[in-house]
């Protein structure tokens, strides 16, 4: 009988993680990082009121765990990844241990400061 492998979840976290940093985390940067400092949108927009309100949301606090912590799931994966390919065979699962860890404890902190937050 074939051993079960974990490895679909990773892979899964992995694609959707893929999605949301090819298109959600661009838009983002755009909105926040250049358009906003630019005043291009009206003022007031993105005032800190308006966003900490945001964020300080169910929906808004949904969205924002949602792309941190697929985000850290997808980024963690490849440099999982990129270390099997590096020739980091030994201890393989305590590698495996620290990259797929530290994405659990950053969603973990990610949800308990957004659940504090509301």
């Amino acid at each position: 009988m074939p051993k079960r492998s974990n490895e679909p979840v990773f892979w899964a976290l992995f694609g959707a993680g893929g999605v949301v940093a090819a298109f959600v985390l661009p838009a983002l940067i755009v909105v926040t990082g250049l358009a906003a400092p630019l005043g291009l949108p009206s003022p007031g927009v993105l005032s800190y009121e308006r966003v900490s309100a945001f964020a300080a949301s169910l929906p808004g606090a949904a969205f924002l765990f949602v792309v941190i912590s697929l985000s850290l799931w997808h980024g963690f994966h490849r440099i999982y990844h990129s270390l099997h390919e590096l020739g980091v065979h030994r201890g393989l699962s305590v590698v495996r241990v620290l990259c797929y860890g530290t994405a659990l404890a950053g969603t973990a902190l990610t949800a308990y400061l957004l659940v504090t937050a509301i």
